[in-house]
């Protein structure tokens, strides 16, 4: 049974615990609605006491998004939950901004959740990712030539940010709906293979399903959750590595002991610097595999008062036996 395969899930890796406030991105579609019925049953059969918002968004894109906005406001009112939407006209501002529709609605999405999380005094925010989108989210970054952490793909955690679907497969959340008798909404953009991820949902996948692996999504989660434990693994002896060699912390610096850092392994080195810059400014956007390459090359030569700046916010200086890592323009 569903219900409770996503509650021993959400127990085991205490994504919802007593007292939680918690805001869902819902947009009507099967994914969100089924997250939304079944968290509102667990507080209604009181397994876990927490409090639910609703977070809506019209991306003003398609004809039908009144009638998303309607039925998710018409879900909620009948569950006395409060819902808050947002409207934005996103091809005009994607235009305006100089950016891709569905890196404009991913940034107008996760700013408005996170605006509902302050406006409530919530403690995490929920998406409905589930299993089939991890794989697609693998696939994107290994096609892009990511690195070992993007093998990972969508975390169950991720500081305020839970995904209580992630382990069910979109089949399971279909049998679930129909069982239930809700017609969730359907999204028409998901249908439009000129996007780069309903490329991959859509062909790639049932592909590699029919000619190489019929079990791929179950397949690549089991990926996932591999690499998740060697990069906790990983984490926690870098931690460990960084007490070591830092000089001194601040808001707006990090000096490590330059004869230390060239001490260690180059695989280490890579994961030094990107645990700085992560602990500096709390991401590592932006910083690709020829920027820290560029950096241990620098350390390497240790000369003296010679600097880097991978993008405009940080600046990389060897000077008097020290890395510093400073943060500019911030």
């Amino acid at each position: 049974m569903l219900e409770q395969k996503i509650y021993e899930f959400v127990k085991k890796h205490q994504l919802i615990e007593n007292g939680d406030k918690i805001v869902l991105g819902i947009s009507g579609g099967p994914d969100s609605i089924c997250m939304l019925d079944i968290l509102c049953k667990m507080v209604e059969k009181e397994q876990i006491d927490f409090q639910i918002f609703v977070a809506h968004i019209n991306h003003g894109l398609r004809e039908n998004a009144e009638k998303d906005e309607k039925f998710v406001e018409d879900f909620c009112k009948k569950r006395e939950i409060p819902f808050f939407v947002k409207h934005v006209q996103l091809k005009e501002l994607a235009t305006m901004q100089k950016k891709g529709i569905e890196e404009m609605g991913r940034i107008v999405r996760y700013d408005f959740f996170d605006e509902i999380f302050e406006k409530t005094g919530s403690n995490k925010i929920a998406t409905a990712h589930n299993c089939n989108d991890n794989a697609e989210t693998i696939l994107m970054n290994l096609f892009r030539g990511t690195g070992m952490k993007g093998l990972i793909g969508i975390e169950k955690k991720n500081r305020k940010y839970i995904r209580p679907l992630l382990e069910i497969q979109r089949q399971e959340i279909e049998e679930y709906l129909k069982q239930n008798n809700i017609i969730a909404r359907h999204d028409e953009s998901n249908d439009d293979n000129s996007y780069t991820r309903n490329k991959i949902r859509n062909l790639v996948l049932p592909y590699l399903e029919k000619e190489f692996n019929p079990n791929i999504i179950t397949t690549l989660q089991r990926l996932s959750d591999i690499i998740k434990e060697e990069e906790d693994y990983w984490q926690k002896e870098i931690a460990q590595i960084y007490e070591e060699i830092c000089i001194s912390y601040s808001e707006k610096e990090i000096i490590l002991d330059l004869r230390k850092f060239n001490e260690l392994e180059k695989v280490v080195q890579k994961r030094m610097i990107f645990y700085s810059i992560q602990k500096l400014f709390g991401w590592a956007k932006g910083i690709e595999k020829v920027h820290i390459d560029d950096i241990i090359k620098l350390c390497n030569n240790n000369i003296g008062n010679k600097y880097l700046t991978p993008n405009k916010h940080i600046k990389i200086v060897t000077q008097k036996k020290q890395l510093k890592i400073t943060a500019v323009n911030c």
